[in-house]
């Protein structure tokens, strides 16, 4: 079925939990200084880990029957760091290649995605390119996504609204459906100061086609949920059209997340409740797990679900 008519009609989607950090702190796998976990696909230790993480969440999709959402580990593969570490776009197909062999293993309902992010720091609100300059930034990386043959785009932590704009309307062009995923603060803004509000308002006045919906992803949901009860974002369209968030299982900062050598998490349970309690506030529909996220937290949130 066609993802956007899915995302419309279901109680619920999933999406993979944490990848990044349980690469390193379980199976101590490096990154490439570049793009991240892009070539991971080309080593039989990085094919082995990734399909191991990847076959339990796809599991655990299959057995409380729920589509499954997977996204290439490609948010750092933009054209300048491809370049410079001498990579094309076969490196986008050999990604998408993994996943669709993981897809065929597996009976459950799957639909595999090409993952974009910002060009500066994610965790930052005064590094962001402007509309215009993220257009024409991100056009390459999102055609070549398409050309490798994903069923939809998703910018996932984008810090500042011009750049998601940008973003927007360089995944638009491509024909695909699209998801775009905001880094926010617990004060209900952006990292650049914009209200959720004003920036789903400026994405759904200025890029066509329109995303899909609205998420977040690399916060906990007590911090969405404190940034979802702000005035200005009780709003019609805030609650129509946010719709999903991958959760970190910690409300530490994302950057002491990502750079602790333990894992720093709470139990799954009380985290799917917290994630799933957020339905009150917005049409939540997908749901999926971020930095201290495993196989455990997804499980009891595919329950909860």
């Amino acid at each position: 079925m066609e993802l956007s008519r899915r995302v419309a009609g279901c109680r619920g989607m999933l999406m993979e939990g944490a990848l990044g950090t349980r690469l390193k702190q379980e199976y101590g796998i490096s990154f490439h200084e570049e793009v991240v976990m892009a070539p991971l696909v080309r080593t039989e230790q990085g094919r082995e880990a990734l399909g191991a993480l990847w076959s339990q969440y796809v599991e655990i999709a299959r057995c409380h029957g729920l589509p499954f959402l997977a996204t290439t580990p490609t948010r750092r593969a933009n054209w300048e760091r491809m370049e410079r570490a001498s990579f094309g776009p076969d490196l986008f197909r050999d990604n998408v290649g993994f996943l669709k062999a993981l897809r065929e293993k597996s009976p459950g309902e799957m639909y595999i995605g090409g993952l974009m992010g910002c060009r500066g720091d994610a965790y930052r609100g005064d590094q962001g390119l402007s509309a215009q300059e993220a257009q024409r930034f991100h056009s390459w990386q999102a055609a070549a996504l398409a050309g490798s043959g994903v069923e939809f785009l998703y910018a996932g932590i984008m810090p500042t609204l011009p750049e998601a704009l940008g973003m927007a309307r360089a995944m638009g062009a491509t024909g695909l459906p699209y998801l775009i995923s905001f880094m926010i603060r617990r004060d209900g803004r952006l990292l650049d100061g914009v209200p959720m509000r004003e920036a789903i308002a400026a994405i759904e006045e200025g890029a066509r086609p329109r995303p899909l919906c609205y998420l977040a992803n690399c916060v906990h949901p007590s911090l969405v949920r404190e940034a979802l009860s702000q005035p200005f974002n009780r709003d019609p369209l805030v609650v129509r059209r946010f719709m999903g968030l991958q959760a970190n299982a910690s409300p530490l900062p994302p950057e002491e997340l990502e750079t602790s050598e333990a894992p720093m998490t709470t139990a799954p349970d009380d985290l799917a409740r917290e994630m799933l309690s957020l339905r009150d506030l917005c049409d939540f529909r997908i749901w999926g797990g971020c930095c201290g996220t495993d196989d455990r937290h997804m499980e009891a949130l595919a329950r909860g679900i």
